[in-house]
């Protein structure tokens, strides 16, 4: 990827209380850690997941987000990740496929396909 595909994005954050495990269920929806950075030892993680250039930062600060948040996200195999979580994805109106998840935390992540 490069210095100007990254230049501008929107990250969201989510709330975690523990960004292994969040980080582990994310992998599940094709996402690998970056990397995670703790102040000092013993200090809550703030770690960084993406999918290409797609980018979420999981954060155990409970300043950074409120639980239960909202997250969408266009990613191309929606039908198989809803398949991977033992649901379907449904058409809707507006044209595009969707399934919503529940991470861990109670954070709920949407995801959908383009529309055509």
């Amino acid at each position: 990827m490069s210095t100007e595909d990254t230049a501008e994005q929107a990250i969201p954050i989510l709330r975690v209380a523990d960004a292994e495990t969040a980080a582990a269920w994310y992998a599940r929806l094709g996402f690998t850690e970056e990397w995670v950075h703790r102040f000092e030892p013993g200090f809550p993680a703030f770690a960084s997941v993406a999918r290409g250039p797609v980018r979420l930062f999981l954060s155990e600060h409970e300043e950074d987000a409120k639980p239960d948040g909202v997250v969408y996200l266009r990613l191309r195999d929606v039908d198989a990740i809803a398949a991977r979580f033992g649901g379907e994805a449904e058409q809707t109106e507006w044209g595009t496929r969707e399934v919503e998840l529940i991470d861990p935390d109670g954070n709920r992540v949407r995801i959908g396909s383009a529309a055509d």
